[in-house]
């Protein structure tokens, strides 16, 4: 049976159930669990189905409980990774350093979940979870087999995706009557770029105030994301990363892991920015001897260093670090290392020991918690990480000439236009793809007015772009929360 067929033959029923959990300390909290499609429409016109899943806690508090929308990112992922790995009241579990368990995959009672202080919706985009549009009916099988061809794609573009966003939380204030609740966006990788986005968005066109947004490991400005010969801060902003990564694993300098990145953050603003801006122009003397310092600090052979011009790939450096002991470094977390099984071949083919090797213990966690926790019923394969999704995205704007995406400017819009709003924003200090000196070194240029600097918070954790995997970084992370929340409802 295709896809296609699934989601025509399936009933899309609600499911709503009763748990409670301990929090520790013999407090237990009962919660309603809600497990539901909303119909986007255009018109009038039903064009989708986007899945969530609501837990609302039960209190004896008269005064509305905050209400926090949760995504992840991608383009493509499901709203999983943070569902049952950080927030909610259920997560896998992971071995105290955030390597992994042998399987099967097990989940527990999450002692860090964000109920306790705000009820949460997580958010699956179209394309994702069970989240499908609605095949319009054709007149032939051709026809059908070329709506098929084209489903979902609509929502595989940055403004619509924040639109429906946008239509699902309008729709869900409305229909669980929560308009008077406080409100709060999170949103982790590219889920991060959705917060800032929706920080203006959603409080200009949709009428929804946010009392807080939250961005956890945010690709803020892609300019920075990604690198080329041409370009200067991308380097800057991976250098302090590949410098803890390697004092991590004894490679580094430095007297303890805060020392290193400290050290490395200085160089790269200094010395290093300066080799990566003249080139081939530097005196030779003097390029050699900051290709020495930033070969003593990211713990890599001067020579390779010095053939890369200073622009070290953070494959290259996940590939080199620990050859000589067969190991590859994971890009989402440094920290995390795996086998290198063709070690005499010139380009890494092995797996990435951090997102592909979580893949079956995210599938088989929320699987179980979907299927067999909160009855859901359904034929639909629950789509985790969408390659598909992730290379059909796009944008409206086409031209040959613009500017770079990125979408801290709709922070900042968002920030001004409601001077209440508390942001957070969080990474791991070993994650390579979305490092954590790149918001550093952006929040720095936001320009923020004096009455608005204090609305901004930034904490990093140990860990990678998943820090919460963590036991500690988890438990620092929801304390930091819990405070966080406070100090934005008043």
């Amino acid at each position: 049976m295709s896809k296609a067929n699934d989601a025509a033959e399936t009933t899309f029923e609600a499911r709503r159930t009763h748990h409670a959990f301990s929090t520790g300390r013999s407090r237990t909290l009962t919660y309603d669990a809600l497990a539901d499609w909303t119909v986007l429409r255009r018109g009038e016109k039903p064009i989708a189905r986007l899945f969530h899943v609501a837990y609302m806690a039960k209190t004896r508090s008269r005064k509305p409980r905050p209400i926090t929308f949760v995504f992840n990112g991608g383009p493509g992922a499901a709203s999983a990774y943070l569902h049952v790995g950080a927030l909610g009241p259920r997560r896998v579990v992971f071995n105290r350093d955030g390597s992994l368990p042998p399987p099967p995959a097990q989940l527990s009672d999450n002692r860090e979940s964000w109920l306790p202080f705000t009820d949460l919706v997580f958010i699956d985009p179209i394309g994702t979870g069970f989240s499908r549009t609605i095949p319009e009916e054709k007149a032939s099988d051709e026809g059908n087999k070329a709506e098929d061809k084209g489903a979902n794609t609509e929502f595989w573009e940055v403004e619509r995706d924040l639109e429906s966003l946008g239509e699902f939380m309008q729709q869900f204030l409305s229909r669980h009557q929560r308009w008077t609740a406080p409100v709060f966006i999170a949103g982790e990788s590219y889920g991060g770029f959705r917060v800032a986005k929706l920080a203006r968005l959603v409080q200009e066109r949709y009428g929804i105030g946010l009392n807080g947004a939250i961005l956890i490991s945010p690709a803020i400005e892609f300019a920075s994301i990604l690198g080329s010969d041409y370009d200067l801060m991308h380097w800057v902003e991976l250098l302090p990363t590949m410098a803890g990564a390697a004092f991590h694993h004894g490679r580094g300098a430095g007297e303890n892991p805060q020392a290193a990145r400290r050290l490395a953050e200085e160089f790269a603003q200094g010395d290093y920015l300066q080799l990566l801006a003249q080139g081939a122009a530097m005196p030779e003397a003097q390029r050699r001897g900051i290709v020495g310092r930033l070969a003593r600090l990211i713990g890599l052979d001067e020579a390779l260093i010095d053939r890369a011009g200073g622009r070290v790939d953070r494959v290259v450096f996940a590939r080199e670090l620990l050859r000589d002991r067969r190991r590859y470094c994971g890009l989402y977390d440094a920290s995390l290392t795996a086998v290198d099984p063709f070690p005499d071949r010139i380009s890494y083919e092995g797996p990435d020991p951090t997102l592909a090797a979580i893949d079956r213990l995210f599938r088989a966690g929320i699987n179980a918690q979907l299927r067999q926790h909160l009855g859901v019923d359904t034929p639909l394969e629950y789509e985790l990480l969408s390659s598909q999704v992730h290379r059909h995205w796009k944008t409206k704007d086409a031209r040959f000439i613009r500017q770079q995406i990125g979408s801290m400017d709709d922070l900042r819009y968002g920030m001004v236009l409601n001077p209440h709003m508390q942001v957070a924003i969080s990474h791991g200090h070993f994650d390579m793809v979305t490092p954590y000196f790149s918001s550093n070194r952006i929040v720095q240029h936001m320009k923020l007015d004096e009455s608005l600097k204090s609305n901004l918070h930034v904490n990093h954790y140990d860990g990678g772009h998943m820090f919460y995997s963590w036991d500690r970084s988890r438990k620092a992370f929801a304390r930091d929360m819990q405070a966080f929340y406070a100090r934005s409802v008043g």
